[in-house]
């Protein structure tokens, strides 16, 4: 294929990455992991299913970055995993570093290629990517804003009873307990939820969907998502090598939009073959607008720490 996607991390959501993406048909994946062996053997596992899935794209696994050359994509997913009762913040000083040498690695041999970043905590390793590789805005990208929007879409469709497919959903901010849902924007076959589901109930929905992660960390016991987070990183990935021009939340580094800048942090964007073609800005209620400043002050307050650490 003339397409070339490496993933960062072999663990469940890389791996999980790579499994979607060679069942989508529309790149080769290159799946790199520091624990010997590991990457190897699940892309050696991921080919031998080819022929029963019939997929046909060419899947390689080692610790070696070389294997990364000339990729048109780099996701991140490398870094340690959450565990009940933590935080996304707690990971701050050990991903960095994590993180940091995985994207100075891959920009060696991809100096071309566009980032997506999925290490926690989030928005801050996006800073640490943009750092370390030097490129600009539109070329590092943080997977987020889909996995909340999912999420959020998720839990309106049980609570209404409808088609997930009717349900669209807008979350903004940061990825994590500051990110900011906006029922306002959200809809069941283009019906404002704010019609359909009452007040305090969708006050509920709101906190479960900022909890989302950590529910999920609570009931395995020995990890995170995995499942939809690939899901997310996916569509990101499609967007970028079809260039479908597809508006998605994603954690950008703004420059004045939205009234802020030098930080990541989530807003709808358009991503095509160059990555952010476009932050798209939406009119947001003071009160919104308010959410989403105390969501990149929560980042910056993490850039801080960084800086601290350095």
């Amino acid at each position: 294929m003339d397409k070339k996607v490496s993933v960062i991390g072999a663990g469940n959501v890389g791996a999980s990455t790579a499994l979607r993406l060679a069942e989508l048909g529309i790149c080769d994946v290159a799946l790199i992991d520091s624990v010997g062996g590991l990457a190897a053997g699940k892309a050696l596992d991921l080919s031998e299913a080819a022929p029963i899935q019939r997929y046909d794209a060419r899947i390689a696994g080692s610790s070696e970055y070389e294997m990364t050359e000339k990729s048109d994509v780099v996701v991140v997913t490398a870094g340690f995993p959450r565990k009940p009762g933590m935080s996304r913040d707690d990971l701050l000083a050990s991903n960095a570093e994590v993180v940091g040498t995985a994207v100075r690695q891959a920009v060696r041999f991809s100096p071309d290629c566009i980032l997506i970043i999925v290490s926690n905590p989030m928005d801050a390793m996006c800073h640490v990517a943009m750092k370390e590789s030097g490129f600009p805005r539109n070329r590092v990208i943080g997977m987020a804003g889909i996995l909340d929007a999912a999420r959020f879409r998720t839990f309106i469709a049980q609570e209404l009873g409808v088609s997930m497919e009717n349900c669209e959903a807008m979350v903004l901010g940061a990825h994590g307990d500051a990110m900011v849902p906006v029922p306002r924007y959200s809809t069941v076959a283009g019906i404002p939820v704010t019609e359909l589901i009452s007040s305090e109930r969708l006050d509920a929905i709101v906190e479960r969907v900022r909890s989302g992660g950590a529910e999920v960390v609570g009931l395995l016991k020995t990890g995170g998502a995995y499942y939809a987070p690939s899901a997310a990183i996916v569509e990101m990935v499609e967007a970028i090598l079809k260039d479908k021009k597809k508006i998605l939340p994603c954690s950008a580094y703004l420059e004045g939009e939205y009234e802020m800048k030098g930080v990541f942090v989530g807003v709808p964007v358009k991503l095509g073959k160059s990555g952010i073609e476009e932050i798209v800005q939406i009119g947001l209620l003071e009160p919104e607008s308010e959410k989403l400043r105390q969501s990149a002050a929560a980042v910056r307050k993490l850039l801080e720490k960084l800086k601290g650490l350095s």
